[in-house]
């Protein structure tokens, strides 16, 4: 006799791919905890990996990373200029002292 397919609802495939992708769990391991197939989890897991989200915080994350690059690049860029004129008043200093 077929077995009956279970549903599962988005908000539970989400959190399972999250727990897996967060954790760093094996796929495996979070299946057994979870009840479910180990196979379905992997799909879940893939399609998500595809798709460039591993969870819901994904584009969020990757939002964030951008503008702390942006923000160190900024930050980087001051430094540079303030050694330099530090460089130079060091100089300045030399000579007003000589």
């Amino acid at each position: 006799m077929a077995e009956k397919r279970r549903k599962f609802d988005a908000e539970f495939r989400e959190g399972a791919v999250r727990i897996v992708t967060e954790t760093e769990k094996p796929v495996g391991e979070v299946a057994k905890d979870l009840g479910i197939n180990e196979t379905t989890l992997a799909s879940w897991v893939s399609r998500a990996r595809r798709a460039g989200r591993a969870g819901t915080g994904q584009a969020v994350d990757n939002d964030e990373l951008a503008r702390l690059r942006r923000e160190n690049a900024q930050l980087r860029k001051d430094n540079k200029e303030l050694s330099m004129e530090r460089d130079v008043l060091k100089r300045c200093m030399v000579i007003w002292v000589k």
